[in-house]
Order: structure tokens, then C-alpha cells, then sequence
């Protein structure tokens, strides 16, 4: 049985500096679905004779971790040691994807290579004029059809408790592509009765990783997950209470854009942050994944849910002003953090 990490001794909630100080000392684990961001970006001049379509000439192209590979970034960005745990295709994308993780900090060794399997990955066609800003034209999104091997589920249902039970905290990132199944997530639930905080997002289903520590919905993943509008006064409570009992989950961060955050825990008053300074929101693409990062981080790091979820804000609002598929730093958390004094 590995031996786990002592849990860190907390944090004063009043000093996020010190938080920060904790981040390069923390380990996570990032579990969960990893898929290829590509861009392809071109200069459009004409209409083609073909058909009513725009020819776009091919200028460059790039390739950035999504979903738990951008919450994984996120987290070696922040400074922490990270440990992804997931599956790619044995494919030129695949090969791509790792190579970007681990020239971003992360430790790749978890991530299986399944031969015969497409790397799932979302194509995004940015053209313009000559002398114009790129804009999106098109996204092309490749997902293998097929369950994972069973034999693959379980090396990383494995390699989830294994790891999972020496990091500081772990963070299940779900975008519905397979790779957290039943098998994982009672993998999971073993390290969180292990002492190990467990943080989960996840967009489709929230309701299989019950019995966690906490679990990010926003606002409509809130209403469609606890089944009531929240289109009344009150109701936000409502829903989130609601969901807080079914999932059995300590913390409920919720997430709710312009509104800020409001966290709520069982037998406690909830906690509310408006949206963080005057950030122009240009890019919301993997503004959640910076938000559980940010949170898993300073959970591993001792700081208790209110001052993580204080730290979770300021992030999010970082990395909406940032285009495409981005992080946050330490260091722009620091200086934002001394900005608003």
C-alpha cells in the first residue's frame, strides 16, 4: 500500500500569500478525459466555385490540451507537481498531446496509449482578411465510438487509487468522452475514504461521483442536475441544497459567470463572491478547468473551501480574458491578488 502525504496543515483563511507560498510544496492528481485542442489558422480572400463556402489558405496550425489536460496545464501553471491519469489514442495527435503536457510541467507517465483508438480532439478553423483578426469559422470534433478496454479501465481505475492516496488532492475532470467509469469512480471514493480531498467537474454527470468532497456545477448544470428552475427567488439555494444531498458531496461551488461563485456546504450558511474586478470576458473556453484547478490546488495546499473558492474566482476571471484554450500562472495570480489588495 503506497504511503500517503501527510495532509497540509491549514492555511489562514484571511492570507491567500500564503496559499500561493504552498502551491510548489502540493501534489494533485488529474484524472479524467483528455482531448486535443487543435487550431488551424488562415488568411480567407475568396469564394470557392465549388460551392457557396470561403476558401481559407492554410497559414499555421497548433495544438493545446483540453478538458483534464487543460485542467492539468492550469495546475502545473499554478506551480503545483501534477500527475494526469487518462487515455489517448497511439496516434500522431495523441503523441502531440502528451508532448504538449509534459513541456508544460505534467507528468504524463499515468496516460495510457491505446493502439486503435482516435485521439479525441475538437478542430477549430480560425480565418480573416488580410490585416484582420482570426475569427472561429468552423470546429470539427473527432471522438472514438467505442467504450475504452476493459483491460484499460482498470490499469487506470487502478492507477487513480494508486496515486491518488499519495497526492494532496485529486481532481476528476468528466467531459463525457468514457475514461472516468464506474470502476474509476469507486477508485475515487477509496481515496477520498482515504483522507485524500476529491474535487469533481464534470458537464454531463454529476450524479455518478456521489460520496466525493466537492463537485462544480454551473448554473444550468446546478438546474439540470437537482431538476428545479432557478427562475425564483430562493431558488438557487433550493437546487443546491437539493443536489447536495444526493450527492452526498461536502462543498457545492457553484459557478454562475457575471454572478461570481457561491459555495454551499451541509449545515452551513453559503457563501457568496461576486465576479472577480473588471475583466472583459473574451474567451470562456476552459475558464471551468482553471476554476477546479485553482480550487484543487489550494485545497492540497491546506486552505479551507471559502478561501479556495476566493482563489478559484480571481483565477477564472484571469483566464476570461484570455483567447482560446489558456492558463493561469502563479505569478499573474500573485499580482492580481496585490492588485485588489
Amino acid at each position: 500500500m503506497p504511503r500517503r502525504r501527510p495532509p497540509a496543515p491549514p492555511v489562514p483563511a484571511a492570507d491567500p500569500a500564503a496559499i500561493l507560498d504552498r502551491f510548489p510544496g502540493a501534489e494533485v492528481v488529474v484524472a479524467g478525459d483528455l482531448v486535443a485542442d487543435e487550431y488551424v489558422f488562415g488568411e480567407t480572400d475568396r469564394i470557392s466555385r465549388e460551392a457557396p463556402v470561403l476558401i481559407v489558405r492554410y497559414e499555421s496550425s497548433e495544438l493545446k490540451p483540453g478538458c483534464a489536460g487543460n485542467a492539468a496545464l492550469n495546475l502545473a501553471a499554478l506551480g503545483v507537481k501534477v500527475r494526469a491519469v487518462g487515455a489517448v489514442g497511439a496516434d500522431a495527435l495523441g503523441e502531440g498531446l502528451l508532448r504538449a503536457l509534459a513541456s508544460g510541467g505534467v507528468d504524463v507517465v499515468g496516460v495510457e496509449r491505446v493502439r486503435g483508438r482516435a485521439t479525441e480532439s475538437k478542430t477549430r478553423i480560425l480565418a480573416g482578411g488580410r490585416s484582420t483578426r482570426r475569427q472561429q469559422m468552423l470546429r470539427v470534433d473527432r471522438a472514438p465510438a467505442e467504450p475504452l478496454p476493459a483491460a484499460v479501465q482498470e490499469r487506470l481505475a487502478a492507477r487513480i487509487e494508486r496515486l491518488g492516496r499519495r497526492a494532496g488532492a485529486v481532481l476528476a475532470s468528466d467531459y463525457g468522452s468514457g475514461t472516468l467509469t464506474h470502476a474509476a469512480v469507486e477508485a475515487l471514493r477509496r481515496v477520498r475514504r482515504g483522507g485524500v480531498p476529491v474535487c469533481v467537474d464534470s458537464r454531463y454527470r454529476l450524479a455518478a461521483f456521489a460520496g466525493l468532497t466537492m463537485c462544480k456545477p454551473n448554473e444550468p448544470e446546478l438546474e439540470a442536475a437537482a431538476g428545479l428552475p432557478l427562475n425564483r427567488p430562493g431558488a438557487l439555494e433550493r437546487a443546491a441544497r437539493t443536489l447536495l444531498r444526493r450527492l452526498g458531496c461536502e462543498q457545492l461551488l457553484v459557478t454562475r459567470g457575471h454572478n461570481g461563485m457561491s459555495l454551499f456546504r451541509p449545515g452551513e450558511a453559503p457563501v457568496h463572491v461576486p465576479a472577480h474586478g473588471g475583466h472583459e470576458a473574451v474567451d470562456v473556453t476552459g475558464a471551468g478547468d482553471a476554476v477546479a484547478a485553482t480550487y484543487g490546488a489550494a485545497l492540497a495546499a491546506g486552505a479551507d473551501p471559502v478561501a479556495a473558492m476566493r482563489l478559484a474566482n480571481v483565477a477564472g476571471a484571469i483566464v476570461v480574458g484570455k483567447p482560446g484554450t489558456a492558463t493561469v500562472s502563479l505569478a499573474e495570480l500573485r499580482d492580481e491578488l496585490s492588485r485588489a489588495g
